[in-house]
Formats: C-alpha cells, structure tokens, sequence
C-alpha cells in the first residue's frame, strides 16, 4: 500500500490577511460595476472626491500590495515546506504566471467587460502578478541578500523615473509602457493592449515578499516574528511619515493644506497607484505586516472565515467578478439604464455600494468553502493553480 505524503498545515495568519484583503478589494469592484459613471481618478482628486468614495478607495489601495507581497512568501514556503527537504519551485511558478498571464486577456477580461476580447485586451493586477511571478520563478536561485537589494531598489528607485515619458514611435515605447507607464501598450491595432498594472514595482513586491518568508521558518520563534514583522511594519510608516510629510520623495503628487482638517488627511494619503508610488507601498506594505503581527497565533471564528477566501483566491477573484457581472447585467435588465448608457448607484446614495459589498460576502463563502476543501483533498495538480 502508498500513501499520499501529508500537505504541510496552511499558515492562518497569511490565509486570514489574503482573505481579508480580498474581500475590502470587493468594495472597489462593486464600485466600478455600480458606481463608474462617477469614476475616480489615480491619484484621486481630493477637491471633487466625497470622502466616502475616498476612503473606500483608499481601503481598496492595500489589497494589491499585500496580496503580491504574500504571493512571494507562498511561493518561498512552497519552495522550503516544513520538516521536509526544499523542492524545485521554477516550473510551478512559471506554469502560474503563464496561467495568469492566460486568464488575464480572456477569462478575466470578459469577466470585467462582458465581451471576448477580439479588440481591446485590458492588462490589470492578475497580468501584474503573473509577470511577477515569472521573474521570481527566473531569479529564486540568487542569494536572498541581492534579492532584497533588487526589490528594494525597484520599490524605492522608481519613482526617479515617473517624468521620463517615451513617444510611441520610439524601438522602446511598448517595454518601457508594461514595465512603468500605464496607458496604451498598443493602440493603432487590429488588436489594442492597454495597461493599468505596469509589472516592474510589483516584481519588487513579489521580491521582498520572497525574502521575508523565512520569518515563517522553524528558524524564528513566533515572538521573533511577530516582533520582526511589527518592527517592519512600523518602520514603514515611520519612513512614509517623514518623506510624505516633508513632501521630500516618494509620491509625484504632493500633499497641501485643505480647506479643513478632513481634507487636509486626504490629501496627505493620497498616493498614485497606476504604478504604485513608494509612499503608496509604505502604506500598504507597512500596515499588512501589522496585519501579520496581529493575525499571528489568532485562531477563531473571524479568521476563519478570512482563511476560506484566503485559501482559495484564484477561485474567489474570477467567482466574485462573474457573479458582480451577472448582477449588474440583470439589474440593467430590470431597471433599465439610469446613469447615461449605465445602470449604477445615484451619486448620494453610496451606502448602497458597501451594502452590495455586504451582501455579496456570504453569497460567495460556501462556494469558496467548498473549493477549499476540494482543493486541500484532491490529487489533481491543476487546482493547485487556483
């Protein structure tokens, strides 16, 4: 008789934080499926902006960052499982890059849209970690010394280049544009790319995401790591503090006096995304290993709940798309465009986006239940990749 060698034991705190992340990204989807005929702009415009749609916006900002972040430290203690010896990682994580890479121009693109893209192909997060994770899975060999280098190098040397703008006749216009600039990759085409996700700040993320893994090592006690990751955490906001403050470097877009105080705070958070600024990641980065403090050792109700979404999140992300774009279609069935061409939220009613947020939680914990368990019982290789 064989047996099936025992799957490690899933880490709650990085299950708990991914899944709680995802689910305040729902905020934002609901957003831009029953609210864009009022779009916001990155970085928002803080005189325009009400500060509800700020600072749900700004909740939404954490997702990207931590997500990828734990991407890197999955793919290190997939890499390095516990008790056991370290095992190849290069092939898996090129196959889940080329997979994402995959169901970015097609699966989630009609997700977002509706319609095949036959036109216009959309390059958003899901292409940004695939690529990610391709260079991750090319450079996982190097000392984790040069890997931190790099990665710090990419989310904090950026910035430098944010003004450097090529023409698109220029031989490096279509590199440059999915490494650093959003906008058209391709546009006069049979077939148009535009990006939102330029890849090279979040292969930094990936990066340092990678080399902090070890924090989950038999190597450090739980205290060591809580400390680790709370020092880190804290040290973020302290360097956001002093660069953003002084407006010395970071973020393009410098922060001013508002007519109030409440102004005034938006301003100061608000961070360009599109790419991500480094005050944006101190931000984000800085407050999710908090996060992992805080979540580290907590086993109860809450957190496993978050596990179930954290657990299954390729899943969740095409599920959570497909049931906003059936939702949205059947209300424009039944109501009929009410904003232009659209069906969406009036303006001063934009609790009813947060209650969709709401109700669209438990609609999608026991599909997401069940796939979790499907996926920790099978021995089909492919869910893996979900």
């Amino acid at each position: 008789m064989s047996a099936l060698p025992a799957r490690p034991p899933r880490i709650t705190a990085i299950d708990a934080l991914r899944g709680l992340v995802m689910l305040v990204m729902a905020i934002d989807h609901v957003r831009e499926t029953f609210y864009l005929h009022l779009q916001v702009s990155d970085p928002m415009n803080v005189a325009t902006t009400p500060p509800e749609v700020f600072f749900s916006r700004l909740a939404a900002h954490f997702c990207a960052p931590v997500f990828v972040f734990l991407a890197g430290v999955s793919a290190w203690l997939y890499a390095h499982p516990p008790g056991g010896t370290p095992r190849p990682v290069r092939a898996f994580l090129l196959k889940r890059g080329l997979l994402m890479l995959a169901l970015e121009v097609t699966v989630v693109s009609f997700a977002w849209t509706g319609d095949f893209p036959l036109k216009v192909v959309y390059l958003q997060v899901i292409w940004a970690i695939g690529v990610a994770m391709i260079v991750l899975a090319l450079v996982s060999g190097l000392r984790p010394a040069l890997l931190a280098a790099i990665g710090l190098v990419l989310v904090g040397g950026h910035n430098l280049l944010a003004g450097l703008q090529l023409t698109p006749d220029h031989p490096l216009y279509l590199l440059w544009t999915l490494a650093l600039h959003r906008g058209w990759a391709l546009q006069d085409t049979a077939l148009q790319v535009r990006l939102t996700y330029p890849a090279l700040p979040w292969v930094g993320v990936i990066l340092l995401g990678w080399v902090a893994a070890p924090l989950f090592s038999a190597r450090f006690s739980a205290r060591q790591r809580i400390r680790a990751f709370a020092g880190l955490g804290l040290g973020c906001w302290a360097l956001l503090l002093v660069l953003r403050g002084f407006n010395l470097y970071g973020e393009n877009a410098p922060w001013q006096p508002g007519p109030d105080a409440l102004h005034t705070v938006m301003s100061f958070l608000n961070f360009t995304k599109y790419p991500p600024s480094l005050d944006f990641l101190l931000l984000t980065l800085g407050g999710g290993l908090l996060m992992l403090a805080a979540l580290d050792r907590v086993d109860n109700a809450m957190t496993r709940v978050l596990s179930t979404f954290g657990g299954a999140p390729m899943f969740y992300y095409l599920l959570h798309l497909f049931v906003l774009l059936a939702g949205y279609q059947l209300m424009l069935a039944l109501f009929g465009p009410n904003q232009g061409s659209r069906f969406g939220v009036p303006a001063d009613h934009f609790w009813l986006i947060w209650l969709i947020t709401a109700l669209l939680v438990p609609a999608l914990y026991l599909p997401c239940r069940a796939f979790a368990r499907y996926k920790r019982r099978t021995g089909r290789a492919w869910v893996r990749y979900f």
